[in-house]
């Protein structure tokens, strides 16, 4: 199978865990996919009180800045990107580091082929 085969694969993967990872595990997680799907760090805004595109519900009518929470879970995730990209990890690299991610989580929390996706660290 091919690599960009294999990431593909391993993406429903872990829409398909049994067990919920950790934080830490999700964060390095979004890293990984953010490299191996070539987009640009520099380029991704800063997440901010007014930064509405990292709720996972989608918006109210009236216009409501960001929880704390949620602001602290973007800063988190731009941050583990950011330690990611200053190793030197390269998106020809991270295709293959995700897919070996994803296969550690299947042994660590369990994997179900037949279960429905669910996105990844969601409830």
């Amino acid at each position: 199978m091919a690599l960009n085969a294999e990431f593909k694969k391993a993406v429903e993967d872990s829409k398909k865990l049994t067990g919920k990872p950790g934080n830490d595990e999700l964060l390095h997680l979004y890293a990984l996919y953010k490299i191996a799907n070539g987009e640009d760090i520099s380029k991704a805004p800063a997440p901010g009180m007014f930064d509405m595109r990292v709720r996972s519900i989608p918006p109210p009518p009236k216009f409501t800045p960001l929880t704390p929470a949620l602001r602290e879970q973007a800063k988190a995730k731009k941050k583990e990107w950011q330690k990611l990209v200053d190793e030197g990890i390269t998106s020809d690299q991270a295709p293959g580091m995700y897919v070996a991610f994803v296969e550690d989580l299947k042994e660590k929390h369990g994997y179900d082929e037949n279960k429905v996706p669910e996105p990844v660290g969601g409830s």
